[in-house]
């Protein structure tokens, strides 16, 4: 979705690289517009017209004792407003950020970190005819097989994770042109890729170990941000046992009341449902204050989904409630995000905009 991980990059590079100059070209970025459907492999791959752009992996792990562990992956892109014409060397045509996180329920805490360069120098790049990005000594490449490998040393803790694809991937609104706002142009590309098989390992202080699992990856670019009232949203990724998977998401306005409203239910034979504004609810079930920020997260909720033999309840609860991530040190905003659990599936759930209003 639009997710925190947007306002975290665009809080991030707009002080950094700054706007277009004075006297240089207007940079205009291309719309997302109703039209083909994706082509792969290519569409894995960069798209560096689009101001922003991110390759996203949530899940959850088993250590080799079953102990449950939280995992967050991002790879973002951005365009900044710098003529691309510009002759210098050291102009940042193109950004590359990543972040990772790691929920611990044994420690009950999240832990997180990060990597940002401008493209070029043997520092940073994201190819275009597939998913093959290299960002200092973060990676995220995808085999022959389609086969994702994302390699993250972070402080604290690192994350060498494969995802083997076992579902094709899901065009999310109408074909893959997911709205955002009730302005045509509030819209992005958007497809998910549920039920990913990972294996791999994870560091953590002392000790080095081997987890297995199941993952969610979001595929988004896009050139317009949200509605300009919009304060945050609430958005989840949910693979369900059955084979089925779910994504709905609601953008808030001031007043807490949705603005825009959407998702996708894919059903176990692959068949499909598009979730219009109408069909997404988000109803608050119980609240947890952060003792850092002093915001109340909706950590357990329902999504009730219309669909055409009725309405659905996935009620959502999390692995463990202190899965704030507060990145207000570097510049980045505070949000919730984390491990959750619904009756016969498990995901993740992203909440935005309870801290403070973010700034679009």
């Amino acid at each position: 979705m639009i997710v925190a991980r947007l306002i975290l990059l665009f809080g991030l590079l707009l002080g950094a690289t700054g706007s277009a100059q004075i006297g240089e070209p207007v940079v205009r970025y291309p719309a997302a517009t109703l039209g083909p459907q994706f082509r792969f492999p290519r569409d894995h791959g960069a798209h560096p017209d689009h101001r922003i752009e991110w390759w996203y992996f949530t899940g959850w792990l088993r250590t080799a004792d079953g102990k449950p562990l939280g995992f967050q992956i991002t790879f973002f892109r951005s365009r900044p407003e710098i003529a691309q014409s510009n002759p210098s060397a050291f102009a940042p045509r193109q950004i590359l950020f990543a972040h990772a996180a790691l929920s611990d329920p044994a420690t009950g805490k999240l832990v997180h970190d990060q990597r940002v360069a401008r493209s070029g120098f043997g520092l940073a790049g994201a190819a275009t005819e597939d998913a093959r990005i290299a960002l200092l000594d973060w990676s995220l490449t995808r085999r022959p097989d389609g086969t994702f490998l994302a390699k993250t040393g972070a402080r604290g803790f690192g994350l060498e994770l494969a995802f083997q694809p076992r579902q094709p991937a899901m065009a999310n609104g109408d074909r893959g042109y997911s709205r955002k706002g009730p302005r045509p142009e509030q819209a992005s590309y958007y497809y998910s890729v549920p039920h990913l098989k990972v294996t791999g390992t994870v560091v953590r202080p002392g000790r080095k170990g081997v987890v297995s699992g199941e993952a969610w990856l979001d595929r988004e670019w896009s050139s317009t941000l949200l509605p300009e009232t919009a304060v945050g949203w609430d958005w989840a990724g949910i693979n369900l046992d059955d084979g089925s998977a779910l994504m709905a998401f609601q953008v808030r306005g001031k007043d807490g009341r949705p603005l825009y409203s959407g998702g996708t239910l894919r059903r176990p034979d692959g068949s499909q449902t598009v979730l219009a504004p109408a069909d997404v609810r988000f109803v608050p079930r119980r609240r947890w204050r952060s003792p850092a920020t002093g915001a109340s997260y909706p950590v357990e909720a329902d999504f009730l989904v219309r669909l055409p033999e009725g309405v659905r309840r996935f009620r959502l609860r999390p692995l463990f409630d202190a899965q704030e991530l507060d990145g207000r040190r570097a510049g980045m905003p505070a949000y919730w995000e984390g491990a959750v659990t619904t009756e016969g599936g498990r995901g993740y759930l992203e909440l935005t905009g309870y801290a403070e209003a973010l700034r679009l």
